[in-house]
């Protein structure tokens, strides 16, 4: 189903697991700031800041999974199912569609708070980019790098929370998701105190028994607790490879592997790729199911004056270094 984080050691890092049974031929896709971003019931925006991240392409449009633009600000869309509910087009509003809510977001706005302020007269409205490409149920985290945000437009209208955890996953909505954490405030990173009883003995017989409790199973509650507990007690030195290594250890405690989550008979979820966006040095970092060697693209090595979307597909198979 999916997991977005931001972390922040020296530089801040940004991206996330996508959770998929099959996959939508994605690619590393990087707009330039001329690349004319149309709108269906919004003003056009013909010069943009520049954008990097995992998209699909279809009619020549960029239809953006998670993103970075050349600030360093960054959003992911998250499956939202039977929760996310677009609106009519409204009078008086901001009327953007959900494929267009990424292009619109990073192409103007630099910090989360711009971004909070646009919401304000924001309005998701109901229309599919096309038949083939029909509108998915998100939610979006929002993130520059002191602050993240979740966006979520339910059946009340646009929900906008702040998320000090910077983790987003699925279902439930995000303040059931937030609220849920204090069910497990008792865990830690140390070992466990014996508060059982005074009058028995006991043994703390293996290392993280702490964290005994903690969720291991693949469902999107399970998971942010779990990103969330491996997220606040991660300790990174700060040089790129130490930072880009542990970003994907945290991925890597909620990734799903083919055969343990069964959509449909023979047909399995697993994580499709992991991404991780150095947003102040604007390179895009990922691995896939079956290539675990990190592989990166580089947003300032493209013409970001250009027109023309700079697109890169996935390297998928497994790359392995023979040292004999």
């Amino acid at each position: 189903m999916c997991t977005g984080l931001s972390y922040t050691t020296r530089d801040h890092y940004f991206g996330r697991n996508l959770d998929l049974e099959f996959s939508y031929n994605e690619t590393v896709t990087v707009t330039p700031r001329n690349f004319p971003f149309e709108f269906r019931k919004a003003s056009a925006l013909p010069t943009h800041h520049a954008i990097i991240g995992m998209a699909t392409i279809a009619d020549g449009y960029p239809l953006y999974y998670e993103a970075t633009n050349e600030k360093g600000l960054s959003m992911a869309g998250l499956n939202f199912p039977e929760n996310a509910d677009y609106k009519p087009e409204a009078e008086g509003k901001t009327n953007i569609t959900p494929f267009e809510f990424i292009p619109w977001i990073l192409g103007q706005f630099e910090t989360v708070d711009e971004v909070k302020t646009a919401l304000s007269t924001l309005n998701l409205v109901k229309i599919d980019f096309s038949e083939t490409f029909p509108l998915s149920p998100l939610h979006w985290i929002i993130s520059d790098r002191t602050t993240s945000i979740t966006v979520e437009s339910v059946k009340d209208g646009l929900k906008v929370y702040e998320n000090p955890i910077g983790v987003l996953t699925n279902n439930p909505t995000f303040d059931i998701q937030s609220f849920n954490l204090n069910n497990f405030m008792h865990l830690s990173k140390n070992p466990p105190e014996p508060n059982f009883s005074r009058e028995l003995e006991f043994d703390v017989y293996s290392r993280g028994m702490g964290a005994i409790g903690l969720p291991g199973d693949l469902s999107s509650a399970s998971r942010f607790v779990k990103a969330a507990f491996t997220k606040m007690n991660s300790v990174s030195g700060d040089s790129e490879s130490e930072s880009i290594s542990q970003f994907f250890h945290i991925l890597g405690s909620v990734a799903q592997q083919r055969g343990c989550v069964e959509v449909s008979p023979d047909k399995y979820e697993i994580t499709i790729y992991s991404s991780c966006c150095n947003t102040d040095q604007g390179i895009y970092y990922y691995t896939t199911y079956e290539n675990s060697q990190v592989t990166g693209v580089d947003m300032h090595k493209e013409d970001l004056d250009g027109t023309d979307l700079a697109a890169y597909p996935l390297v998928t198979g497994q790359q392995v270094h023979m040292q004999n």
